[in-house]
């Protein structure tokens, strides 16, 4: 089967940086399903693993961790999907990924894509709404009564545009996203936050300019460290910040004391990683995000399609997705 993998951890500029190759196809596990992958999309993490965890002896690692497509065959335990269902997942981080014509996957990660939505389309979606909505529901704690602010730092990007779509449509939260440049700002308003506002000032000034003095919750998204002071500024007493990035250094938590604040930390791949007894989960969220999909309430956030899935597009993806500029999701279709 055709594949794209990468040898050993280089510059993207670098020509061996991604190298389309040939593989053998999976065997599906008892868990697992065979799916063969129509469309992929590109995530900050596809680009962090390719950058610093180079392969065992200089084997051949395929990366990538979103996709769409049609499953082939299914394994002894699984009872929810048959052959020619069309699915949509992130998967396991330590299992190969999605950039090949064939991914065996564990069955309890996936879900059944949206009916209204193309592979493209669905492709955009599955890493960043997992991530959303367990940051949202399950690490801040929200649930469709609460009352409040939260403040998305990052709202135009792939995480920061599904987050902005699910507190607005699911909760009474006033939603404030943050956004530099006229596009994005307007992306943002389009996806439905309340406020809009400019993260390259003072964010506790511009929550200010808006009318606002305190925020109850934060998600944090990109460049924590440069915002974190601000952050604690912003929140209100007893208030909750959630954060998924890698920040450059360790974080202060002192500062979060005096107001009894609290700091939680998402990571999507918890669940595969660990294998929790809650696995199951993560397919029934995306069942739940595409039936909000058909229902019209949350929309893809494809922002661009790079064309076919292939070594030289994805080698541009990851150079957008370094710039930290991308607009929703980067997705690409097809071999």
């Amino acid at each position: 089967m055709k594949a794209i993998a990468y040898t050993e951890s280089l510059p993207i500029s670098d020509p061996r940086a991604l190298i389309d190759i040939e593989l053998p196809e999976p065997t599906p596990g008892a868990h697992d399903l065979l799916v063969r992958v129509r469309a992929v999309s590109v995530n900050p993490v596809d680009v962090k693993i390719r950058a610093n965890r180079a392969p065992a002896g200089g084997q051949p690692a395929v990366i990538g961790w979103d996709a769409a497509g049609e499953v082939v065959a299914i394994g002894a335990a699984v009872t929810q999907f048959k052959p020619g269902d069309r699915v949509f997942y992130a998967g396991d981080l330590n299992r190969p990924g999605s950039n090949a014509e064939l991914q065996a996957v564990d069955a309890r990660l996936v879900g059944t894509m949206p009916a209204t939505l193309g592979f493209a389309q669905a492709a955009a979606l599955p890493l960043t709404s997992i991530t959303a909505w367990e940051l949202l529901f399950e690490r801040l704690g929200v649930t469709p009564e609460t009352e409040g602010a939260l403040l998305i730092v990052g709202a135009a990007g792939g995480v920061g545009s599904i987050l902005t779509q699910l507190a607005r449509q699911l909760t009474k939260l006033t939603v404030i996203g943050t956004a530099s440049r006229p596009s994005t700002q307007a992306w943002v308003r389009e996806l439905g936050a309340h406020h809009v506002i400019d993260h390259r000032q003072p964010l506790s000034a511009e929550l200010k300019r808006i009318g606002i003095d305190a925020v109850t919750h934060v998600a944090s998204l990109t460049r924590t460290e440069a915002h974190y002071a601000e952050i604690v500024a912003s929140l209100a007493p007893q208030g909750r910040l959630g954060l998924i990035d890698d920040p450059q250094g360790p974080l202060d938590v002192r500062p979060l004391k005096g107001k009894s604040l609290s700091l939680h930390w998402e990571m999507m791949f918890t669940r595969p990683m660990f294998q929790t007894a809650d696995m199951a989960a993560q397919g029934a969220l995306l069942n739940r995000v595409a039936a909000l999909v058909d229902e019209g309430r949350i929309r893809t956030t494809l922002g661009e399609n790079f064309g076919r899935i292939n070594a030289a597009n994805l080698k541009r993806a990851h150079a957008l997705i370094e710039t930290g500029t991308a607009q929703g999701k980067v997705v690409l279709e097809g071999f």
